[in-house]
């Protein structure tokens, strides 16, 4: 078997591999996110100690992306990186089914967690310059990672059902290899090389839209953090059986599927700024419902269909944004930075404290804290983002 040659950012190579890619990769988090926290809790930690396990991934987001993504600008190659670390990745997850101690899985977790997220930015930033001139491209292919998330959040509940919930390290061990493996056809994307160089990163990072944009990732993904730490739990302790908890999962996804196929049309009608305020807005009333009538299947529903704006739209036009804002040669930092500032910094933060609130109330605190972050983040877009977002409807 060979391996894929490098492109040069002025060939067109195919899409379909990166698509495979994020398949591969969100089926591993399909089968993790909805499942993990029910798995720490059968081996009888805490709330606390879960929340500080499930937060090892969104931790992982603060040091590797920067890391790996100054390396791949700094080498102008991103697939080796993407290999390498898929495969440290998978490696070190096999040691997490070897024991059920706390420190045992810390440890394993800290490190596999460290490698899985050095890829992803980098194949975001390859995917954003390739598509380009396109903008709603990207959504096109950033789709199959939503499809590979459903279809193991779907099945995955009745799969461990069949298994059993204490086998679920090595299902996951196994999606990790499928990573490594679609991480191969990856090609190697660099970009295409200006006449002049561009301005320090740091000239773009202090302009206020640039700070205002990473404060709104921040505060949605510190919205999020219970989410993912903490929702699958509440739906059982609400009487929701796993397949039941996982199709809820799956209706959330499945929305995100939707809004980023037609992404083209939103994003040819609206600007990216007037998107993020819709997506933050959005997430006031998703985590409201959350936390206060989760336990009524309809409004739990419509809660989750609701993810199509909180993380789909959000996500693509945070992409765009700073795809747009950022020198070419910035990209695979400034997307290392997106991925800190918000499942990093903020995704971490917020479950770690929604550990600490959960034993005292469980979904109503813990949530309500999601929707004023939200609702700061609305204040933070409409305040510096808006009237950037106004002359571009002028101009249009």
């Amino acid at each position: 078997m060979s391996a894929p040659s490098a492109v040069s950012g002025v060939a067109t190579p195919s899409l379909r591999p990166f698509a495979l890619f994020y398949f591969a990769y969100f089926a591993f988090q399909g089968l993790f996110g909805p499942f993990w926290g029910l798995y720490l809790e059968s081996l009888s930690f805490s709330a606390l100690q879960i929340s500080v396990l499930m937060a090892l991934s969104t931790l992982a987001r603060i040091a590797a992306p920067g890391f790996w993504g100054w390396l791949a600008d700094r080498q102008g190659r991103r697939r080796a990186i993407i290999i390498s670390t898929s495969l440290c990745s998978a490696l070190a997850f096999a040691f997490v089914g070897l024991g059920q101690g706390f420190w045992w899985i810390f440890i394993s977790l800290a490190v596999s967690h460290f490698f899985w997220a050095g890829a992803l930015p980098l194949v975001e930033a390859s995917t954003a310059y390739l598509t380009r001139a396109q903008p709603g491209r990207y959504s096109r292919v950033r789709v199959w990672g939503s499809i590979g998330f459903v279809c193991l959040s779907m099945v995955g509940g009745y799969v461990l059902d069949l298994i059993h919930l204490a086998n679920l390290p090595w299902a996951l061990l196994f999606l990790l290899v499928l990573i490594v493996l679609a991480g191969w056809y990856v090609p190697d994307v660099a970009a295409q090389r200006q006449q002049t160089a561009a301005a320090p990163i740091w000239h773009t990072l202090r302009q206020p839209k640039v700070l205002a944009l990473f404060g709104c990732c921040f505060l949605m993904a510190y919205a999020h953090g219970p989410y993912y730490t903490f929702y699958s739990i509440g739906l059982r302790h609400a009487g929701y059986d796993k397949g039941a908890i996982g199709l809820l999962w799956s209706v959330g996804v499945i929305s995100e599927i939707l809004v980023f196929l037609l992404m083209p049309r939103i994003m040819g009608r609206f600007s990216l700024e007037r998107l993020m305020l819709a997506s933050l807005l959005t997430a006031v009333l998703r985590f409201l419902l959350i936390a206060t009538v989760v336990d009524h299947p309809a409004w739990a529903v419509l809660a989750q269909s609701m993810h199509a704006l909180t993380f789909g739209l959000h996500h693509a036009t945070s992409v765009g944004l700073i795809h747009r804002f950022f020198a070419e040669q910035h990209q695979g930092r400034a997307q290392g930075l997106y991925i800190i500032a918000s499942f990093g910094i903020g995704g971490s933060t917020g479950g770690l404290v929604g550990g600490v609130l959960w034993p005292h109330g469980g979904m109503l605190p813990t949530f309500g804290m999601s929707v004023l972050a939200a609702a700061l983040g609305a204040l933070l877009c409409w305040r510096y983002l808006r009237p950037q977002a106004a002359r571009l409807t002028a101009a249009a």
